[in-house]
C-alpha cells in the first residue's frame, strides 16, 4: 500500500491552494501499489458542501474548524476503495469505529459524534461503507453481508495497524451492523447503538418501512433479490424508509433527502434482502463479546426503544440504555447530542 498526500483545495476558487508536492492538506489516498488515481474534485468530501450545510444547523460546539477536518484516506478492500475520516490520536487507549445507516454516511458521523470524540482524545475512524459516501465501488454486486464483512476486516486491519482495542458505534441500521460485525469478529471490546433492529422480526419490519402494509411485501422483495436479472435493479432507499424522519429538523432533512451520498442513495433489491433476511453469527443469547450501550433519542419517531428491546431481548452481554432527551434519529439536537458524547465516553471508561 502506499500514501498519496493531495493538497489544499479552495472551494471558492475550486482550485488547489499550492501544487507544492511537500505541501501537505490533512489527509491523503491509501491505493494499491502500481494503482495511481489522478486527483479530483469529486474523490473526497473537500468539495462536498452537503455536510457542510447539515453543520451549519448544528450545535456551535458541533463545528468542525478547516484546520481540524479528518484525514481522509482510501482503504483497499477487496475490489474497492473504502473512503476513511480519520482522527489518529496517537496516545489514545482506545480506537472508536463510527458506522452510519442507510441514510447517513461517514462525514456525517464525524459531525455528530466523532469530532467531539477526537477531542476527548479517542482515535477516531468513520468509514463509507459501499453505495455510500465517497467510497468507489468496483465490485457488481453488494450484499448488507459485504457491509459485515468489511467493517469486520476493517476491525482487523486497524488492531493490527496498530494494536489499540477497538469500539464500535452504529448510527441507525449502523447499530445493528456493529452487533453482527463484532459477533463475526469476536474482538471488539464494546458496541454503542442508536437503535439496534433485527429485521427479521415482523413488528420491527412493520414498524421501520415507509408504510406499515409493505411489510407484508418484505417475501417478495426477498425473492425478487435472488432472482439473477432482477436481484441488480436499484431503487432510492427512502422509496422503502421512514427517511422522512431521519431528523427533526425540517431544513436539515430537506439537505439529507437530496444528498445521493447518504439520504437519496438507491440501494439494489439484492442488498434490501439480505438486509431483511440476514443471520447474526451469533443470537443475542449466544452474544458474550462484549458490553452494549443503546443511546435512544426520546424524540424518534423512526425507531422507538421497544424494537431495539425486541431485538436484543434475550442478550446475554451487560446491556445499558441511556436516553437522549430532545433528539430525533439522527440526534442533533441539544441537549441529547452533548448527552451522546456524555454518555460513550462513560461507557468506555467505566463499562469496558
Amino acid at each position: 500500500m502506499i500514501c498519496i498526500p493531495f493538497t489544499n483545495y479552495d472551494l471558492k476558487t475550486k482550485n488547489f491552494k499550492n501544487q507544492n508536492p511537500n505541501f501537505f492538506f490533512k489527509g491523503c489516498w491509501f491505493l494499491e501499489k502500481g494503482k495511481i488515481e489522478t486527483m479530483n474534485e469529486t474523490n473526497t468530501y473537500l468539495s462536498q458542501e452537503t455536510w457542510r450545510r447539515i453543520m451549519a444547523l448544528m450545535p456551535d460546539n458541533s463545528q468542525i474548524e478547516n484546520d481540524d477536518l479528518p484525514k481522509e484516506e482510501f482503504w483497499q478492500w477487496n475490489e474497492n476503495q473504502i473512503h476513511l475520516d480519520r482522527y489518529e490520536n496517537p496516545s489514545s487507549k482506545y480506537k472508536i469505529i463510527l458506522h452510519h445507516g442507510v441514510g447517513t454516511n461517514g462525514r456525517q458521523m464525524m459531525l455528530l459524534v466523532g469530532a467531539r470524540l477526537a477531542k476527548r482524545g479517542y482515535a477516531v475512524i468513520a468509514p463509507d461503507n459501499l453505495g455510500y459516501g465517497m467510497t468507489k465501488v468496483n465490485q457488481k454486486e453488494i450484499t448488507f453481508d459485504d457491509w459485515i464483512k468489511m467493517l469486520s476486516d476493517l476491525i482487523d486491519f486497524e488492531m493490527k495497524r496498530d494494536g489499540k482495542p477497538v469500539v464500535l458505534y452504529g448510527l441507525s441500521a449502523g447499530g445493528m451492523l456493529t452487533y453482527h460485525a463484532a459477533a463475526l469478529n469476536k474482538k471488539v471490546k464494546g458496541i454503542i447503538g442508536m437503535t439496534f433492529l433485527d429485521e427479521r422480526i415482523f413488528t420491527v419490519r412493520r414498524e421501520t418501512v415507509l408504510f406499515p402494509l409493505m411489510a407484508y411485501s418484505v417475501p417478495l422483495v426477498v425473492l425478487l433479490g435472488k432472482i439473477p436479472f432482477l436481484k441488480k435493479l436499484k431503487i432510492p432507499i427512502k422509496w422503502v424508509s421512514k427517511m422522512y424522519t431521519l431528523t427533526n429538523h425540517k431544513d436539515a432533512l430537506k439537505v439529507f433527502l437530496r444528498d445521493k451520498s447518504s439520504s437519496a442513495s438507491l440501494v439494489s433489491l439484492q442488498f434490501l434482502s439480505s438486509l431483511m433476511t440476514y443471520k447474526p453469527a451469533l443470537e443475542p443469547k449466544e452474544f458474550t463479546i462484549c458490553p452494549i450501550l443503546l443511546t435512544q433519542p426520546e424524540e424518534d419517531s423512526w425507531t422507538r426503544e421497544h424494537l431495539s428491546l425486541l431485538s436484543l431481548a434475550d442478550v446475554k452481554a451487560p446491556l445499558t440504555i441511556k436516553r437522549l432527551k430532545n433528539a430525533g434519529h439522527f440526534p442533533m439536537e441539544q441537549p441529547g447530542i452533548d448527552q451522546l458524547e456524555e454518555y460513550i465516553v462513560d461507557f468506555i471508561e467505566n463499562k469496558i
